[in-house]
């Protein structure tokens, strides 16, 4: 019998490695639906606090959510007084704000949209911004690490829009209950823009989510915006009228 030549070695060397790298990137993009799985739900209403730690100490102001899947939400910020009354209202790539103290509803929109959320780290842009990776990502995976104790995979994800907020953006994933407890977001440059960073996970309705994030713009000289989930019911009973721009000035 003839013996391989190398040009057969090379051939069959290179099939396995093609597909190897096709079995990671059906895993990556496997990762990616179990996430959006885990953490993109129905109807749920969320209270939540958001505590901006500024240059010059922190503020903490508490917020009621009710949300219908991932293109219609109301939030109402509950504490403190001076906050108390605003609102926000998505419908679509769509966003209204309502100040009390102005009486007016305005449409975030344009320019307005990289301005930040109440002094926050998070933009308008950010609150648009489609929560399903895997329909506007592609994925691959990059190497592994331990964070809070649970071994992730690093995900490398390049957006499928030209004109997606965040060109690429790089995943940490606990590997068991798919719940991302790191991610850093980028500009088309390659620059960094700004990372989040899971401070503890929590189960809420035999879902594993974060319940302490805290959201860093490196632009910005403060210490980040950190974000508390207090309470989440999902499949609540929500009134379609919650969704309308009536409700933002009752």
């Amino acid at each position: 019998m003839k013996r391989p030549t190398m040009i057969l070695w090379l051939s069959l060397i290179g099939a396995l490695v093609a597909g190897g790298l096709a079995a990671a990137e059906e895993s990556a993009e496997a990762i990616l639906n179990k996430i959006d799985e885990n953490r993109v739900s129905g109807n749920k209403i969320i209270l939540s606090e958001m505590i901006i730690h500024g240059r010059r100490g922190s503020r903490s102001m508490r917020i009621k959510s009710w949300i219908l899947g991932t293109e219609k939400s109301f939030s109402e910020y509950i504490d403190p007084p001076r906050e108390r009354g605003t609102k926000m209202l998505k419908l679509g790539d769509q966003l209204w704000t309502y100040y009390p103290a102005s009486d007016r509803v305005i449409l975030i929109a344009g320019h307005m949209l990289r301005q930040s959320v109440m002094g926050s780290d998070l933009s308008y842009e950010d609150m648009l911004e489609d929560p399903n990776l895997s329909g506007n990502h592609e994925a691959r995976a990059s190497g592994e690490e331990t964070l809070l104790g649970r071994p992730c995979l690093v995900l490398d994800l390049e957006a499928k829009k030209a004109d997606a907020a965040y060109t690429t953006r790089r995943l940490w994933v606990d590997r068991e209950r798919y719940t991302v407890l790191k991610e850093e977001l980028f500009a088309r440059s390659g620059k960094l823009l700004k990372t989040t960073t899971v401070e503890s996970v929590r189960r809420f309705g035999g879902r594993w989510l974060p319940d302490r994030v805290l959201f860093k713009d490196v632009m910005n000289q403060g210490q980040g915006t950190e974000f508390v989930v207090h309470e989440i019911e999902f499949d609540a009973v929500i009134p379609d009228a919650v969704f309308s721009k009536a409700a933002l000035k009752k």
